[in-house]
């Protein structure tokens, strides 16, 4: 029986480093944007909403971040037919708003990132950015 595993986890240096990527595409595409990087456990590393992004998108960023370390996958891969139920479930800790990315380096889930006040692509966009910014992937 195994009683433990080595572990991968983002560095301050590695949050920075994805939270400028994030700033210069939201710029680069003119969308000021709400960016939060949670790690696997769903804690906030960094959470940064930019000068003229909707304040309440910091709420949806946080969620999507939070959605994608948990599920390992996209936030917008949450099925649609479940999405009010498991919204309910969770107390709205849980959605299928696409922005949110799970941060896998080296083939081991690391975090997730969230990107909210812009349209779908754009926080994909804005969160694909940030990850290759690393060397991340968000599937495994």
């Amino acid at each position: 029986m195994t009683f433990a595993r080595p572990t991968l986890e983002l560095t301050h240096a590695a949050t920075l480093a994805m939270l400028t990527a994030a700033v210069a595409e939201a710029e680069k595409i003119g969308q000021p944007q709400c960016i939060v990087i949670v790690d696997q456990s769903g804690d906030v590393l960094a959470s940064l909403r930019m000068t003229g992004a909707k304040y309440l998108s910091a709420h949806s960023a946080r969620t999507k971040a939070r959605t994608a370390a948990s599920i390992g996958t996209d936030s917008a891969n949450i099925p649609e037919q479940v999405r009010p139920a498991i919204a309910a479930a969770t107390g709205g800790a849980v959605t299928g708003l696409g922005g949110g990315l799970a941060i896998y380096l080296d083939g081991t889930l690391v975090g997730g990132i969230g990107v909210g006040s812009g349209s779908p692509d754009q926080d994909i966009a804005v969160a694909r950015a940030a990850l290759a910014a690393i060397g991340a992937v968000s599937t495994a």
